[in-house]
């Protein structure tokens, strides 16, 4: 995996090597000019102005379009045309534009127009003084002609002169009033080609004025109309020099301290949004106000610096980040190995004295999660919740407890007839776990149907939060417990002509590269298992990797073109175990089939089982 360091004022970068090659040594890193992005006398701009028939775009038409096209102050072109409304000029409207029904009665109609305007407006931005006026009429044209929008960026000249014109230099902000303050070549006169080249002159003038807050490319111009603390705007010089490309950011107090952890595919491009009025986050804010530097890790692939991203957070703890930070808090549910055996929420996965390790799901977001699916389990089978650790034979004179009175546990502790069917009890228990979960599933299914039959739709819901618990701690337990038992996968993804390479080892990303259409494959295969990270067995079924990691990783192999090169054990989950939503919505047809259909509800249903649904095959199935 790549290392790459950089702090803002003293960018280094180091090259991620090709398989088999030797690293290159640092070399100092120079950006660009265009790596700050887009210059503003790079972009093309269509200032544009309408005449209509009223003020809302539901009810008006448009009378007349006027567009202007510039870049770097010089006119490209200009374009101008009548429109037909299809409905009459109102008198006032035609008194203060000059444009009367008898003028728009040979001319176009909208959607012979429109198809010309989008196309000389394709690929600038558009910019009109109080621009929701003028491109809500565009985009209801625009639906009324079944043309898809496209989506231009919009800048809106009165927005940007609120920020920088006084009330003392101007009485208002509107377009008349402007032009005079900047003396515009041309003054408005309500009509659609003057006051767009009117406002070409306001949106030169308002831009020279917004330079002076260190607005000079368009992803500036983009957050210049919100209030940004100058506070922050004062630190964006701390994403100068990094480069554009995938890798991972981190902001650093004054001491050092690791305040943020974050991700991108482009680097320079996210950590300059923190210091805009595009980050609207408080929390972000206030992390911005404390930074004083920036590192960054340059990755080859995004895959690579979502993984790096996690476990820097494990390493660092910023304050400001919330998750991946303490994955040894995230919950196991344990099927004990003891006389008498029970479920218990626990911290991480230990092999028994003996080296065998118990049954486990999960891990759980939470410690709420998983007790919720302890519950679900022990709403199904009669499995004690007692915590103390029962003798093999019960003692003399031992009383039994409630759930024993109620028949929700066999009660070994006072019954030594009981023994025999509480490890029956504890089997079934171990096959839902790991196997088959479908009889939680159906029993916690007929329990909700039997709620709601009876009204009893808050005790309903909280069935149903402990079945969603219990089925993602098994679907994620079983698909972590079979790449954990993997010691090496090698995958390949196709990339831009070559390929995305990864090795896996335990469920942990060992290595990753990317090679070139013109690269020998097979060869950087075998380079990059030979350098792969050495990785130790874990105590399965807990991965080598941060939880989330190994889920990442997952999440890799399940896209679409992944091609496994080779898998040294068994990638398969158990036929029967299904997924979390297959298991969900098995639930949802359980509790549906005792809905009448016409919004009444049934007497509560029967404790008869479900019918099974059809026998399946024993044999695993890929992952």
């Amino acid at each position: 995996m790549s290392t790459t360091g950089t702090t803002a004022g003293t960018p280094r970068t180091t090259t991620l090597a090709a398989p088999g090659t030797t690293p290159q040594p640092p070399v100092a890193y120079q950006p660009t000019l265009d790596e700050l992005g887009t210059p503003l006398q790079d972009v093309t701009f269509v200032v544009v102005d309408l005449e209509t028939t009223g003020a809302s775009a539901r009810e008006g038409g448009i009378t007349e379009i006027g567009a202007v096209k510039v870049r770097g102050g010089e006119v490209l072109g200009e374009f101008q045309s009548l429109v037909d409304p299809g409905r009459p000029i109102p008198a006032f409207i035609a008194r203060l534009t000059g444009i009367t029904s008898a003028m728009v009665a040979t001319a176009p109609t909208i959607d012979l127009v429109l198809p010309s305007f989008l196309e000389f407006a394709h690929g600038a931005v558009l910019v009109a003084h109080n621009a929701p006026f003028d491109v809500g009429f565009l985009r209801a044209a625009a639906r009324a002609c079944a043309y898809e929008w496209p989506g231009y960026p919009v800048v809106d000249t009165v927005a940007l002169a609120r920020r920088v014109v006084t009330r003392d230099e101007a009485p208002n902000h509107k377009l008349a009033t402007l032009a005079r303050l900047f003396h515009a070549q041309v003054t408005p006169e309500h009509r659609a080609l003057a006051d767009a080249r009117a406002t070409v002159d306001v949106l030169h003038a308002l831009l020279e004025r917004h330079a002076a807050f260190g607005v000079t490319h368009l992803e500036d111009l983009e957050n210049a109309t919100d209030p940004v603390p100058p506070e922050v705007r004062r630190k964006r010089h701390l994403a100068d020099g990094l480069p554009q490309a995938p890798g991972v950011y981190l902001f650093h107090a004054p001491d050092g301290e690791v305040l943020y952890v974050g991700t991108s595919s482009n680097l320079r491009s996210r950590v300059r949004q923190y210091f805009t009025a595009g980050e609207k986050r408080r929390r972000m804010t206030e992390m911005v106000r404390l930074a004083a530097s920036v590192s960054v890790v340059v990755c080859g692939t995004a895959f690579e610096a979502s993984v790096r991203e996690l476990r820097l957070i494990a390493e660092h703890e910023p304050r400001y980040n919330r998750r991946s930070k303490h994955p040894e808090r995230m919950p196991w549910l344990r099927l004990t190995a003891e006389p008498h055996p029970r479920l218990s929420v626990v911290r991480d996965v230990r092999a028994e004295p003996d080296g065998t390790v118990a049954a486990h799901v999960g891990p759980f977001a939470s410690q709420t999660q998983a007790q919720a699916a302890a519950e679900a389990v022990t709403d199904t089978f009669a499995l004690r919740t007692c915590t103390r650790r029962l003798p093999l034979v019960p003692a003399a004179g031992a009383a039994s407890c409630v759930l024993a009175d109620l028949g929700r546990c066999a009660a070994p502790c006072v019954d030594p007839g009981a023994a025999a069917p509480y490890a029956r009890t504890v089997e079934e228990v171990r096959r839902a776990l790991l196997e088959d979960p479908s009889p939680v599933v159906e029993a916690l299914a007929r329990r909700m149907a039997s709620l709601s039959a009876q009204q009893r739709y808050e005790q309903a819901q909280h069935v149903a939060e402990r079945l969603e618990s219990f089925c993602t701690g098994v679907e994620r337990g079983a698909r972590l417990r079979a790449l954990a038992a993997c010691r090496q996968l090698v995958a390949a993804r196709p990339a831009d002509g070559g390929w995305e390479l990864a090795v896996v080892r335990h469920a942990r990303l060992a290595a990753t590269a990317r090679t070139a259409p013109a690269d020998d494959a097979v060869a950087a295969v075998r380079a990059l298992v030979a350098t792969a990270e050495h990785v130790d067995p874990p105590v399965p079924p807990a991965p080598a990797a941060h939880p989330h990691e190994a889920e990442l990783v997952l999440g890799w192999l399940d896209q679409p073109g992944v091609r496994v090169v080779e898998v040294t054990d068994p990638l398969s989950l158990p036929v029967r175990l299904g997924s979390r939503a297959h298991h969900l919505a098995r639930a949802s047809r359980v509790v549906s089939a005792y809905d009448l259909g016409d919004g009444s509800r049934p007497s509560p249903p029967p404790e008869t089982p479900v019918p099974p649904v059809p026998a399946q095959p024993e044999e695993p199935a890929p992952c």
